[in-house]
């Protein structure tokens, strides 16, 4: 049987909270519309980590961000952890990644045989958290509310430009592997940057949603005195007392990452159809996936960072061969899953074994359904700014405990409080859960350990930032390599232009050419190259 092809589609910062298939009113998103009817739809996914480096690392190696010291934004993977890139080109797939992945240090690949774009964001250690800074709040990547106060149309900006690359280039490739002669399967994972903030876009989609119908967050402002003392710090290191956001910033913003959705939809459409294009429509698995949430306004904050449902869930739509069509599976999984379950599908229930132990577990049989011997837990982390311990998160059977050793503990009812506003770590009714997740917490955790560990990391990084900083600069960032001696037309590679046209046609034109009459010969060599 013929092994399958895989393409992913990530988005940047899109919660699932304002899909129509998991329960949004307003945004319009067709083409994941398309994909989810046809496809597998997980309700409770989540990142292992609510900011990207992190949350990317676990995806990829299957293990929590802790367990391959990937604590923050700065944080490096180091290039002897295997991830699905490495197992899976093991396994005889061509690799290749379009567009972001937030790799820090010199490895800027991991494992893919190709990558077609640089990265959005540094590959240096210059976002690295520190916690020894705690007079105030320390924000290396200095985000602001300056984007949702600014938010609206543009005619263009720096993630239409970087989106559109990514998109071409993942597009042009689906039709190179069509064309070309090499019998290899493919994993082709297309990273895009949208909807992060800033939350701008252009006419076109913004047209698409009538302002005074745009909703306002489903819990309101929390005055920064009355959250908890995590969101209290992540509050002033996202600077929220510098802008007073009124509620026509709170709908411009939301109306701006509403259409940032439908443009991110409109990229799919755009890979689906090269797809379908190319022929592989029929024996590829389409994932479509973010790297984590968006708080959009809920509680009065943005972005994400904080362990709320609108930070840390993401979507998780899949479609391919014997995937239960329109299914919505309820129980909890991770983007750690992603590992186990490439690797299960790849070789047909028979992965190979593991170099290292991982945390993500398979979904092939949730993917046809089967949700049977599956726990209904996930775990997360969160070791950034905002923080100054390590903060260890657990959502088991609808429950959500959250312990870090300088804040008081967190447990949400998700079943009776989907909007986790009540928290019942200390209500006598939760006591015996409570004991029971922290439990749970500390035998799953090294706490003392972990914590010693991003310490330490965080001293090594800011040292070796400071000291490079120092003489002449070399970035470690990704340079794609265009061999233009090899592109469309040339002479000393091919000097038969019509030949060279013929083979890059789809679908390929397999008739023989007639001979030439004086030298028998056929008029052009239509054979593939390799």
């Amino acid at each position: 049987m013929k092994r399958p092809n895989f393409l992913i589609i990530q988005a940047d910062q899109l919660t699932a909270m304002v899909l129509s298939m998991y329960g949004g009113r307003t945004v319009k998103t067709p083409n994941m519309d398309a994909l989810a009817a046809r496809g597998v739809t997980f309700l409770n996914a989540y990142c292992a980590n609510p900011v990207c480096g992190p949350s990317r690392a676990a995806m990829l190696t299957g293990q929590l961000p802790s367990m391959v010291g990937c604590y923050d934004n700065a944080g490096e993977l180091l290039s002897s952890i295997p991830t699905y890139a490495h197992y899976l080109r093991f396994l005889g797939y061509r690799t290749c990644l379009s567009g972001k992945m937030h790799f820090v240090g010199a490895d800027q690949l991991h494992g893919f045989e190709e990558r077609l774009t640089t990265d959005i964001y540094p590959s240096d250690f210059g976002w690295t958290a520190d916690w020894s800074q705690q007079d105030e709040p320390y924000a290396p990547s200095r985000m602001s509310l300056r984007s949702i106060v600014e938010a609206g149309v543009c005619n263009r900006s720096l993630q239409i430009d970087y989106d559109e690359e990514v998109c071409y280039q993942a597009v042009q490739k689906l039709y190179d592997y069509a064309r070309d002669t090499d019998e290899r399967p493919f994993l082709l994972h297309a990273s895009f940057t949208h909807p992060h903030n800033p939350f701008v876009t252009t006419q076109e989609f913004w047209d698409l949603y009538d302002h005074d119908r745009i909703e306002l967050p489903d819990v309101p402002h929390i005055p920064i005195a009355e959250r908890d003392p995590w969101s209290q710090r992540y509050a002033f290191t996202i600077r929220e007392d510098e802008h007073d956001v009124s509620e026509a910033h709170l709908r411009n913003a939301r109306r701006a990452y509403y259409a940032m959705v439908s443009y991110f939809d409109s990229l799919i459409g755009r890979l689906l159809k090269a797809l379908s294009d190319g022929g592989f429509a029929d024996n590829t698995y389409v994932f479509v996936i973010s790297d984590h949430g968006e708080m959009l306004g809920e509680r009065g904050t943005w972005f994400k960072f904080l362990p709320y449902e609108w930070s840390a869930r993401v979507p998780m739509i899949v479609a391919g061969p014997g995937s239960k069509r329109g299914h919505v599976e309820k129980k909890a999984v991770s983007l750690m899953d992603l590992l186990p379950t490439l690797l299960d599908l790849a070789t047909d229930g028979n992965p190979p074994t593991l170099i290292d132990p991982i945390v993500g577990r398979t979904l092939a049989r949730m993917m046809g359904g089967d949700a049977s011997g599956r726990d209904d837990d996930v775990m997360l982390e969160f070791t950034g700014e905002g923080v100054y311990a390590p903060a260890c998160i657990l959502r088991k059977d609808g429950m959500k405990y959250v312990h870090c050793r300088t804040n008081p503990p967190m447990l949400f009812d998700l079943h009776k409080d989907p909007r986790e506003l009540s928290n019942v770590a200390e209500n006598p009714a939760y006591a015996e859960v409570a004991r029971h997740l922290k439990g749970e917490v500390d035998k799953r955790w090294d706490y003392a350990r972990l914590e010693a560990l991003v310490v330490q990391s965080q001293r090594r990084r800011l040292f070796v930032q400071q000291a490079l900083l120092k003489g002449t600069w070399t970035g470690w960032d990704h340079q794609p390599f265009v061999d233009a001696t090899r592109a469309y037309v040339r002479g000393a590679a091919d000097p038969n232009a019509t030949a060279t046209k013929a083979r890059r046609r789809l679908p390929f034109v397999a008739d023989t050419p007639p001979d030439h009459p004086r030298t028998g010969k056929p008029t052009i060599d239509l054979r593939p190259r390799r």
